[in-house]
């Protein structure tokens, strides 16, 4: 089962339900053997694990992966090695981890113009450094 490593954990580690070996750039749905129905007006967030991210570049390739709250069935996780060794992991160990999160819907709207700030339209790192 997944669970927090620590009381003050903001994600529950997410465990491989299987084992397996990565090559360098692989990428490979894992299953978990976990399923999960979360509230409505809240999703989950898969996120990668910053220690097998670091040692070996294990992560997760749409970090954050999200699970919706309408979503049943198992939690797979689409990782990625992006190291540049072959990456083993064993079923039982923690790989990924997920967050619980609120989620705030947005209603839209047409309009002819949108209000105009300081930053207006500018875009990839406008704002400075």
């Amino acid at each position: 089962m997944p669970g927090y490593a620590t009381a003050g954990a903001a994600g529950m580690d997410l465990r491989a339900a299987v084992g397996a070996t990565l090559a360098p750039m692989e990428r490979r749905l894992v299953p978990t053997g976990f399923e999960v129905a979360l509230p409505e007006g809240f999703e989950g967030q898969v996120r990668p694990r910053s220690g097998w991210a670091l040692r070996s570049g294990l992560t997760v390739l749409n970090a954050p992966g999200t699970v919706d709250a309408d979503y049943r069935g198992e939690l797979m996780l689409l990782m990625v090695n992006l190291g540049s060794e072959p990456v083993t992991f064993q079923r039982g160990e923690r790989i990924a981890q997920l967050v619980i999160a609120p989620v705030a819907r947005l209603l839209s709207e047409e309009a002819e113009a949108l209000e105009p700030t300081a930053r207006g339209g500018g875009g990839f790192g406008h704002s400075g450094r």
